[in-house]
């Protein structure tokens, strides 16, 4: 017969996982996990099996098992990790591209019931047609104001219903309501929250940037700092080009109003 591991051993026992994990993986995700079942979890630990590990349990175990591993270790990098580790979350350490594994794992959704006092991340709309409940639900609709009708001795609604807006939380009656359908229109997955690399944490919009993209953002920042330098007359490196070209009109305007010349205003002049 096994013999149960008390709660101070698995706490040992998590402990040196996560120090395991920490020792042979130097990138982490910090995902989400929100509504995720249990077989959701099982399925994306067999799917990214072969690069990648995901790890679940309490927060403050793992807040615990990080300070102790940078304690003993000396990487207190790893500490940037622990204020981010709030609410329901998991990390998956890996060792393969953070973008593959990011698409990878948000592949694993699964539709789910609309829960009572969930903010909706969409709007909930209801279309008309034949709900398939019988007549004895009439007064559950007029509750929530949706006109129906009865027609082939079903509950029939008549018109688009908006129950529930983006943003919203869902409320019991609607919660009901969207169950007694049937209608799953939320999907539940795993969400990459922070990505940890390299001593950083970065958000995982981070990971979809493309070359041109970090360009155009070069250009935008340049730009930005050209327009302030001239704005306030500050010389910088960017801004030295635009104040020798307005230097120069405006001596150039100078002598084309006066009997002051140079070479290239004479050029003008003529």
């Amino acid at each position: 017969m096994a013999v149960k591991s008390s709660k101070a051993q698995k706490k040992v026992e998590y402990q040196k996982k996560m120090c395991r994990l920490l020792e042979e993986y130097s990138q982490i995700l910090i995902v989400g996990a929100d509504h995720v079942s249990s077989k959701q979890l099982q399925d994306i630990r067999r799917g990214v099996r072969g690069h990648s590990v995901l790890l679940m349990g309490k927060n403050t175990m793992m807040k615990r098992s990080l300070r102790l591993y940078a304690e003993r270790t000396g990487n207190m990098d790893l500490l940037t990790l622990v204020p981010f580790i709030v609410g329901k979350v998991g990390l998956i350490f890996t060792k393969g591209d953070l973008k593959e594994v990011s698409e990878e794992v948000s592949k694993y959704k699964v539709g789910g019931l609309a829960r009572a006092g969930v903010v909706s991340p969409i709007d909930i709309v209801i279309k008309p047609g034949s709900t398939g409940l019988d007549p004895s639900n009439t007064s559950f609709f007029q509750a929530l104001n949706i006109p129906t009708k009865i027609n082939k001795g079903a509950v029939e609604i008549v018109v688009p219903v908006e129950l529930v807006k983006k943003g919203e939380k869902v409320g019991t009656s609607e919660a009901t309501l969207l169950a007694k359908l049937d209608k799953k229109p939320f999907s539940y997955a795993l969400v990459v929250l922070f990505v940890y690399q390299n001593g950083s944490v970065f958000i995982p919009k981070a990971l979809h940037l493309t070359d041109q993209d970090l360009a155009d953002n070069f250009s935008g920042g340049v730009s930005m700092i050209v327009s302030l330098s001239l704005a306030i007359s500050y010389p910088t490196l960017a801004v030295v080009p635009h104040m020798f070209v307005n230097a120069y009109n405006n001596v150039l305007a100078v002598a084309m109003a006066t009997a002051y010349s140079f070479p290239q205003a004479k050029k003008v002049k003529e």
